[in-house]
Protein backbone atom coordinates (compact mmCIF):
# COMPACT_ATOMS: atom_id res chain seq x y z
CA UNK A 1 0.00 0.00 0.00
CA UNK A 2 1.33 3.45 -0.53
CA UNK A 3 2.18 5.90 1.65
CA UNK A 4 0.45 9.59 1.69
CA UNK A 5 3.77 11.05 0.89
CA UNK A 6 3.93 10.13 -2.81
CA UNK A 7 3.99 13.16 -5.42
CA UNK A 8 1.88 13.45 -8.19
CA UNK A 9 3.83 12.58 -11.49
CA UNK A 10 3.30 14.72 -13.44
CA UNK A 11 4.52 16.81 -11.23
CA UNK A 12 7.75 15.46 -10.59
CA UNK A 13 7.76 15.40 -14.47
CA UNK A 14 7.84 19.15 -14.03
CA UNK A 15 9.88 19.04 -11.90
CA UNK A 16 12.81 16.89 -14.17
CA UNK A 17 11.92 19.28 -16.37
CA UNK A 18 12.28 22.45 -14.91
CA UNK A 19 15.86 21.39 -13.77
CA UNK A 20 17.16 20.62 -16.91
CA UNK A 21 15.20 24.56 -18.70
CA UNK A 22 16.33 26.50 -16.07
CA UNK A 23 13.22 28.18 -15.92
CA UNK A 24 9.51 27.59 -14.85
CA UNK A 25 8.28 28.95 -17.56
CA UNK A 26 10.04 27.14 -20.42
CA UNK A 27 9.29 23.78 -18.29
CA UNK A 28 5.27 24.70 -18.44
CA UNK A 29 5.38 25.73 -22.47
CA UNK A 30 7.37 22.49 -23.04
CA UNK A 31 4.93 20.78 -20.99
CA UNK A 32 1.63 22.52 -22.66
CA UNK A 33 0.46 23.90 -19.74
CA UNK A 34 0.26 26.80 -18.35
CA UNK A 35 3.01 28.84 -15.78
CA UNK A 36 -0.01 29.01 -13.41
CA UNK A 37 -0.73 25.37 -13.47
CA UNK A 38 3.10 24.79 -12.86
CA UNK A 39 3.40 27.11 -10.08
CA UNK A 40 0.47 25.26 -8.72
CA UNK A 41 1.88 21.90 -9.02
CA UNK A 42 5.16 23.20 -7.45
CA UNK A 43 3.39 24.67 -4.66
CA UNK A 44 1.57 21.02 -4.37
CA UNK A 45 4.87 18.97 -4.01
CA UNK A 46 6.92 21.76 -1.27
CA UNK A 47 3.56 21.18 0.65
CA UNK A 48 3.58 17.62 0.32
CA UNK A 49 8.04 17.26 0.98
CA UNK A 50 7.59 20.38 3.90
CA UNK A 51 10.81 21.85 1.74
CA UNK A 52 11.41 24.42 -0.84
CA UNK A 53 12.24 22.82 -4.28
CA UNK A 54 12.72 25.62 -6.29
CA UNK A 55 13.98 28.64 -5.95
CA UNK A 56 13.16 31.56 -8.09
CA UNK A 57 15.55 34.46 -9.49
CA UNK A 58 15.70 36.85 -12.49
CA UNK A 59 17.75 34.71 -14.14
CA UNK A 60 15.33 31.62 -13.94
CA UNK A 61 14.62 28.98 -11.79
CA UNK A 62 16.64 26.82 -10.46
CA UNK A 63 16.24 23.87 -7.98
CA UNK A 64 17.09 23.62 -4.05
CA UNK A 65 19.27 20.88 -2.50
CA UNK A 66 16.17 18.87 -1.79
CA UNK A 67 14.29 19.29 -5.27
CA UNK A 68 17.89 17.86 -6.86
CA UNK A 69 17.21 15.16 -4.79
CA UNK A 70 13.51 14.78 -5.41
CA UNK A 71 14.75 14.60 -9.00
CA UNK A 72 17.24 12.15 -8.91
CA UNK A 73 14.89 9.64 -6.45
CA UNK A 74 12.05 10.27 -9.60
CA UNK A 75 13.98 8.72 -12.76
CA UNK A 76 13.03 5.22 -11.87
CA UNK A 77 9.85 6.15 -11.05
CA UNK A 78 8.80 8.23 -14.58
CA UNK A 79 10.85 5.62 -16.72
CA UNK A 80 8.68 2.75 -14.92
CA UNK A 81 5.49 5.84 -16.00
CA UNK A 82 6.28 5.72 -19.15
CA UNK A 83 6.96 1.92 -19.51
CA UNK A 84 3.08 1.72 -18.35
CA UNK A 85 1.82 4.92 -20.09
CA UNK A 86 2.97 3.32 -23.58
CA UNK A 87 2.09 -0.32 -22.54
CA UNK A 88 -1.83 1.14 -22.08
CA UNK A 89 -1.33 2.90 -24.98
CA UNK A 90 -0.74 -0.32 -27.08
CA UNK A 91 -3.14 -2.47 -25.37
CA UNK A 92 -5.94 0.27 -25.96
CA UNK A 93 -4.78 0.53 -29.92
CA UNK A 94 -4.91 -2.94 -30.64
CA UNK A 95 -1.60 -3.19 -31.02
CA UNK A 96 -1.66 -5.85 -33.18
CA UNK A 97 -4.98 -5.17 -35.38
CA UNK A 98 -4.71 -1.61 -36.09
CA UNK A 99 -2.64 1.09 -36.15
CA UNK A 100 -3.78 5.35 -36.44
CA UNK A 101 -0.96 7.64 -37.89
CA UNK A 102 -0.74 11.16 -39.44
CA UNK A 103 2.17 12.34 -41.25
CA UNK A 104 3.06 15.34 -43.11
CA UNK A 105 2.20 15.45 -46.78
CA UNK A 106 5.65 15.20 -48.23
CA UNK A 107 6.70 12.27 -46.39
CA UNK A 108 2.62 10.71 -46.45
CA UNK A 109 3.03 11.12 -50.37
CA UNK A 110 6.86 10.04 -51.02
CA UNK A 111 8.00 7.72 -48.33
CA UNK A 112 5.35 6.15 -45.99
CA UNK A 113 3.85 4.12 -48.78
CA UNK A 114 6.87 2.08 -48.99
CA UNK A 115 7.15 2.25 -45.38
CA UNK A 116 4.00 0.82 -45.32
CA UNK A 117 4.99 -2.12 -48.18
CA UNK A 118 8.18 -3.02 -46.40
CA UNK A 119 6.34 -3.69 -42.79
CA UNK A 120 3.55 -5.39 -44.70
CA UNK A 121 6.10 -8.00 -46.37
CA UNK A 122 8.29 -8.11 -42.62
CA UNK A 123 5.06 -8.91 -41.20
CA UNK A 124 3.92 -11.80 -43.37
CA UNK A 125 7.42 -13.41 -43.55
CA UNK A 126 6.59 -13.73 -39.59
CA UNK A 127 3.75 -15.38 -40.03
CA UNK A 128 1.77 -12.20 -38.79
CA UNK A 129 -1.43 -10.95 -39.66
CA UNK A 130 -0.56 -7.55 -41.34
CA UNK A 131 -1.89 -4.55 -39.14
CA UNK A 132 -4.23 -2.39 -40.80
CA UNK A 133 -3.14 1.34 -40.62
CA UNK A 134 -5.11 4.39 -41.07
CA UNK A 135 -3.31 7.45 -42.12
CA UNK A 136 -4.07 10.90 -41.86
CA UNK A 137 -2.08 13.33 -44.22
CA UNK A 138 -1.69 16.65 -42.85
CA UNK A 139 0.56 19.83 -42.22
CA UNK A 140 3.66 19.05 -39.80
CA UNK A 141 1.75 21.16 -36.94
CA UNK A 142 -1.54 19.08 -37.57
CA UNK A 143 0.38 15.76 -37.05
CA UNK A 144 1.91 17.11 -33.78
CA UNK A 145 -1.34 18.04 -32.31
CA UNK A 146 -3.40 14.70 -33.42
CA UNK A 147 -0.55 12.82 -31.71
CA UNK A 148 -0.41 15.10 -28.33
CA UNK A 149 -3.85 14.43 -28.93
CA UNK A 150 -3.92 10.89 -28.57
CA UNK A 151 -5.61 10.70 -32.23
CA UNK A 152 -3.24 8.65 -33.53
CA UNK A 153 -0.50 6.69 -31.92
CA UNK A 154 3.02 7.30 -33.85
CA UNK A 155 3.08 11.11 -36.23
CA UNK A 156 5.56 11.69 -38.86
CA UNK A 157 6.81 15.35 -39.17
CA UNK A 158 9.41 17.44 -41.20
CA UNK A 159 11.52 20.29 -39.99
CA UNK A 160 14.09 22.11 -38.42
CA UNK A 161 12.53 21.49 -34.92
CA UNK A 162 10.96 18.43 -33.26
CA UNK A 163 7.86 19.29 -31.62
CA UNK A 164 8.47 19.49 -27.61
CA UNK A 165 6.35 17.93 -25.23
CA UNK A 166 6.69 14.49 -27.16
CA UNK A 167 9.07 11.85 -27.74
CA UNK A 168 10.54 11.58 -31.08
CA UNK A 169 13.34 9.52 -33.03
CA UNK A 170 15.04 11.22 -36.38
CA UNK A 171 14.29 8.34 -38.96
CA UNK A 172 16.00 10.65 -42.09
CA UNK A 173 16.74 13.49 -43.56
CA UNK A 174 15.07 15.37 -47.11
CA UNK A 175 16.50 18.28 -49.06
CA UNK A 176 14.58 21.24 -50.26
CA UNK A 177 15.06 21.94 -53.79
CA UNK A 178 14.66 25.20 -55.41
CA UNK A 179 12.54 25.30 -58.57
CA UNK A 180 11.13 27.16 -61.97
CA UNK A 181 9.17 26.90 -64.62
CA UNK A 182 11.26 26.29 -67.21
CA UNK A 183 10.10 29.68 -69.02
CA UNK A 184 11.28 30.98 -66.06
CA UNK A 185 14.18 34.03 -66.36
CA UNK A 186 16.03 31.94 -63.66
CA UNK A 187 15.91 28.94 -65.90
CA UNK A 188 18.10 31.19 -68.72
CA UNK A 189 20.83 32.30 -66.17
CA UNK A 190 24.23 31.06 -66.34
CA UNK A 191 24.66 27.61 -64.56
CA UNK A 192 20.89 28.52 -62.99
CA UNK A 193 22.37 29.95 -59.80
CA UNK A 194 21.21 32.86 -57.34
CA UNK A 195 21.85 34.10 -54.17
CA UNK A 196 20.08 33.55 -50.89
CA UNK A 197 18.89 37.17 -50.53
CA UNK A 198 17.95 36.98 -53.99
CA UNK A 199 15.46 34.22 -53.19
CA UNK A 200 14.34 35.59 -49.91
CA UNK A 201 12.99 38.73 -52.14
CA UNK A 202 11.30 36.73 -54.64
CA UNK A 203 7.62 36.70 -53.92
CA UNK A 204 7.34 32.98 -53.84
CA UNK A 205 4.79 30.21 -54.28
CA UNK A 206 4.81 28.62 -50.47
CA UNK A 207 2.82 26.23 -48.78
CA UNK A 208 0.09 27.06 -45.78
CA UNK A 209 1.47 28.23 -42.21
CA UNK A 210 1.97 24.85 -40.21
CA UNK A 211 3.43 23.30 -43.12
CA UNK A 212 7.40 21.87 -42.50
CA UNK A 213 8.03 22.51 -45.75
CA UNK A 214 7.70 26.46 -45.42
CA UNK A 215 9.33 26.63 -41.61
CA UNK A 216 12.63 24.75 -43.26
CA UNK A 217 12.43 27.74 -45.83
CA UNK A 218 11.75 30.83 -43.96
CA UNK A 219 14.17 30.04 -41.01
CA UNK A 220 16.87 29.20 -44.11
CA UNK A 221 16.10 32.94 -44.99
CA UNK A 222 15.62 34.34 -41.61
CA UNK A 223 18.61 36.92 -42.10
CA UNK A 224 17.24 38.12 -45.21
CA UNK A 225 14.27 40.45 -45.76
CA UNK A 226 11.54 38.05 -47.22
CA UNK A 227 8.98 39.21 -50.02
CA UNK A 228 5.13 38.70 -49.10
CA UNK A 229 4.57 35.06 -50.92
CA UNK A 230 3.16 34.85 -54.58
CA UNK A 231 0.49 32.21 -53.46
CA UNK A 232 -0.20 30.20 -50.64
CA UNK A 233 -1.26 26.32 -51.56
CA UNK A 234 -2.14 23.66 -49.01
CA UNK A 235 -0.15 20.80 -50.81
CA UNK A 236 2.67 19.60 -53.00
CA UNK A 237 1.26 19.23 -55.88
CA UNK A 238 -0.52 22.36 -56.07
CA UNK A 239 2.44 24.52 -55.42
CA UNK A 240 4.51 21.99 -58.44
CA UNK A 241 1.06 23.00 -60.67
CA UNK A 242 1.37 26.67 -60.04
CA UNK A 243 5.08 26.66 -60.92
CA UNK A 244 5.18 24.81 -63.68
CA UNK A 245 2.35 27.39 -65.15
CA UNK A 246 5.06 30.14 -64.44
CA UNK A 247 3.81 31.58 -61.17
CA UNK A 248 6.86 31.82 -59.41
CA UNK A 249 9.82 29.55 -57.71
CA UNK A 250 9.45 27.48 -55.00
CA UNK A 251 10.40 25.18 -52.37
CA UNK A 252 9.68 21.67 -52.55
CA UNK A 253 10.80 18.40 -51.40
CA UNK A 254 13.52 16.26 -53.79
CA UNK A 255 11.57 13.56 -53.61
CA UNK A 256 8.43 15.57 -54.90
CA UNK A 257 9.99 16.58 -58.09
CA UNK A 258 12.06 14.12 -59.33
CA UNK A 259 9.86 13.18 -62.02
CA UNK A 260 9.11 16.64 -62.99
CA UNK A 261 13.36 17.70 -63.24
CA UNK A 262 13.66 14.51 -65.58
CA UNK A 263 10.96 15.60 -68.32
CA UNK A 264 11.46 19.09 -67.98
CA UNK A 265 8.21 20.69 -66.36
CA UNK A 266 10.63 22.07 -63.64
CA UNK A 267 13.83 23.20 -63.51
CA UNK A 268 16.13 22.89 -60.59
CA UNK A 269 18.05 26.39 -59.10
CA UNK A 270 21.19 26.43 -57.33
CA UNK A 271 20.67 29.01 -54.07
CA UNK A 272 24.75 29.56 -53.26
CA UNK A 273 25.31 28.97 -49.05
CA UNK A 274 21.98 28.05 -48.27
CA UNK A 275 21.01 24.80 -46.30
CA UNK A 276 17.65 23.44 -47.16
CA UNK A 277 18.25 20.00 -45.50
CA UNK A 278 14.98 19.28 -43.27
CA UNK A 279 14.90 16.81 -40.78
CA UNK A 280 12.28 13.99 -40.62
CA UNK A 281 10.96 12.49 -37.18
CA UNK A 282 8.81 9.95 -36.08
CA UNK A 283 6.60 11.54 -32.93
CA UNK A 284 4.80 9.97 -30.49
CA UNK A 285 3.49 10.11 -26.55
CA UNK A 286 4.68 8.30 -23.83
CA UNK A 287 8.12 6.48 -23.43
CA UNK A 288 11.52 7.15 -24.63
CA UNK A 289 10.34 4.47 -27.17
CA UNK A 290 7.48 3.81 -29.85
CA UNK A 291 4.79 2.09 -28.61
CA UNK A 292 5.18 -1.58 -28.55
CA UNK A 293 3.91 -3.76 -31.41
CA UNK A 294 3.16 -2.24 -34.87
CA UNK A 295 4.23 1.63 -33.75
CA UNK A 296 7.98 0.51 -32.90
CA UNK A 297 7.96 -1.95 -36.02
CA UNK A 298 7.03 1.14 -38.45
CA UNK A 299 9.54 3.55 -36.97
CA UNK A 300 12.86 0.79 -36.95
CA UNK A 301 11.33 -0.32 -40.69
CA UNK A 302 11.50 3.80 -41.93
CA UNK A 303 15.03 4.56 -40.32
CA UNK A 304 15.98 1.37 -42.05
CA UNK A 305 14.64 2.29 -45.48
CA UNK A 306 15.93 6.29 -45.13
CA UNK A 307 19.47 5.11 -44.58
Amino acid sequence: MLGSHVPDLRALELLVVVARAGSLGAAAAELGISQQAASSRVRTMESLVGEPLVARSKRGSELTPTGELLVEWSGRVLEAAHELDAGITALRADRRGHLAIAASLTIAEHMLPGWLVGLRGHQTQRGLQPTEITMTATNSARVTELVAAGEVALGFVEGPDAPGGLHRRLVGTDELVVVVGPTHPWASRPRRRVTAATLAATPLVVREPGSGTRTVLERALEGFPQAAPVLELSSTASVRAAVAAGAGPAAVGAHAVRDDLATGRLVQITVVGLDLTRRLHAVWQGGAHPPEGPARELVSWAVKATR
